[in-house]
């Protein structure tokens, strides 16, 4: 069960199945060559990681692109890695600190050339290792969001180089608060990396109320 639950999970972070998608059971059980037992069960684990809805009598689908589910998950990051700049900054080891910043050059050169996909996965690493480093069970719980936002919903919130340089920059302010134990400043900046996304997202769903 929960090969099939991974399975499905990185199938939906690789697009192999889209956001609002239909996920059928039969066609699933044929695909993967599983029984219906089972594929429910991860269907549901997958709900509760919130990659799926159910709706009585149709099944389940991948989660919506669209703009409300964007900024609701978009406020959850910004909380969550506010919050998990804050403590991975109460004792950060030189290790991490090194894996920090080797995470950060190599985003560097997914700029030039532009490999968006490239960076994307980086990008995600990232802010994943940051809240590994917290060593907090509970803020690790909700490592899904990251790659929910970063992945799942990457063609409706397309990544363009200039905006990728920027993150790169505050990626790199970012990890200068962890390592020198500045978990004020680390929290501010890992928030407010996060709220310029979401204040892009209002801006863009304002234009197009408008242009209606």
């Amino acid at each position: 069960m929960d090969e099939i639950t991974a399975l499905l999970r990185e199938r939906i972070y690789a697009q192999h199945y889209a956001t609002g998608v239909w996920l059928k059971q039969e066609q699933l059980s044929d695909e993967l060559g599983v029984s219906r037992t089972p594929l429910r069960e991860a269907l549901r684990r997958l709900e509760q990681e919130g990659l799926v809805r159910s709706e009585a009598g149709k099944g389940a689908r991948v989660i919506s692109g669209d703009v409300h589910t964007l900024l609701s998950a978009y406020e959850l990051r910004a909380v969550v890695d506010g919050l998990a700049a804050r403590l991975a900054s109460a004792n950060p080891s030189p290790a991490r600190v090194r894996e920090m910043r080797q995470l950060i050059d190599a985003q560097r050169k997914a700029i030039d050339p532009w490999n968006p996909r490239g960076y994307s996965k980086l990008n995600v690493d990232f802010h994943e290792l940051i809240v590994h480093m917290t060593n907090n069970e509970f803020v690790i719980a909700q490592t899904s969001i990251i790659r929910m936002t970063a992945q799942v919903f990457a063609p409706v919130a397309m990544i363009e180089p200039s905006s990728a340089l920027r993150a790169i920059e505050e990626h790199a302010t970012i990890a200068d608060a962890i390592e020198a134990g500045d978990g004020v400043t680390a929290e501010i900046v890992a928030r407010r990396h996060i709220e310029k996304t979401i204040t892009q997202l209002r801006f863009g769903a304002a234009r197009t109320d408008s242009i209606r």
